[in-house]
């Protein structure tokens, strides 16, 4: 199991259809460890399969508490073609006062959510609103990663809204100051690296035992009707992208919390040997 969530954190950025599979692999013998059900949201998401990024970001967040992803996904909505459902998701994660980097991310999908629906001088408002007000590519501060996926995506919405000079020179101020690394892309979440080993160490629920998790998600998004799919390919009910950093005893230790290892038993055998 540990070596597919390895595999999928490696493969996520460059080769997401096969992140996916192996995250699915390791769904598929350990469903109740709530950072597999996140590694399949997050591989999911990057391979472009909404509905199951959704069912299993929502399972994650159900098992473990966490509240993070609301960005992801309202943008799963958006990619779902419900863009009301995705606002109501922003609406509730800003009235929580979320930090700063959330809160550029929720906007942005807000934005999007608003250029989806035609509404393209409320999308401008909401960019304009996180770049200061009525910005001019002279007035931001490049330095910041965040201005920079603001400034393409209010580009953007310039270039839609007909404003093709303006929208001009804010794309040509994007890439000039865009490292040659960097892919800014409209609405791309950036995820946190996911730590394996906390995640494992605090799960309540061995394999084979009672599911904890069965709780309802507390986050008002259930009626998008994705949560009744959330056991398809697991046998339990449940509810970030970045590379994996494992260490060979975390394999170990996952391995043998699953049974996968007999290396106790052989050790006992040893001993009973060396008594003789």
């Amino acid at each position: 199991m540990a070596g597919h969530l390895v595999v999928a954190g490696t493969l996520v950025d460059d080769q997401p259809e096969e992140a996916l599979a192996h995250a699915r692999a390791a769904r598929d013998r350990a469903s109740r460890i709530a950072v597999v059900r996140e590694a399949v949201g997050v591989a999911a998401y990057h391979a472009g399969d909404y509905a199951e990024a959704a069912r299993e970001l929502r399972a994650y967040r159900r098992m473990s508490g966490d509240t993070g992803y609301r960005a992801v996904l309202a943008d799963c909505e958006r990619a779902l073609g419900r863009p009301e459902v995705a606002l109501r998701l922003v609406r509730e994660a800003l009235a929580e006062h979320p930090d700063t980097e959330e809160t550029v991310e929720l906007r942005l999908v807000e934005a999007g959510a608003r250029q989806d629906l035609d509404e393209l001088s409320a999308a401008r408002l909401v960019l304009e609103g996180v770049l200061g007000g009525r910005p001019r590519p002279d007035s931001v501060d490049w330095t910041d990663p965040a201005v920079l996926r603001v400034s393409a995506a209010y580009a953007d919405i310039l270039e839609a809204a007909g404003e093709s000079a303006l929208a001009a020179e804010w794309h040509a101020a994007v890439a000039a100051h865009t490292p040659d690394e960097s892919d800014v892309e409209f609405s791309e979440e950036e995820l946190p690296v996911v730590d394996v080993a906390p995640a494992v160490e605090a799960a309540e629920t061995p394999v084979g035992g009672a599911p904890s998790d069965a709780d309802d998600d507390s986050g008002g998004d259930d009626d998008s009707g994705d949560d009744a799919g959330d056991d398809a390919g697991s046998d339990d009910d449940g509810d970030e992208s970045g590379a994996y950093d494992f260490h060979e005893d975390v394999e170990a230790e996952v391995a043998e919390l699953l049974g996968e290892t007999d290396e106790p038993e052989d050790a006992a055998a040893a001993e009973a040997a060396a008594e003789h």
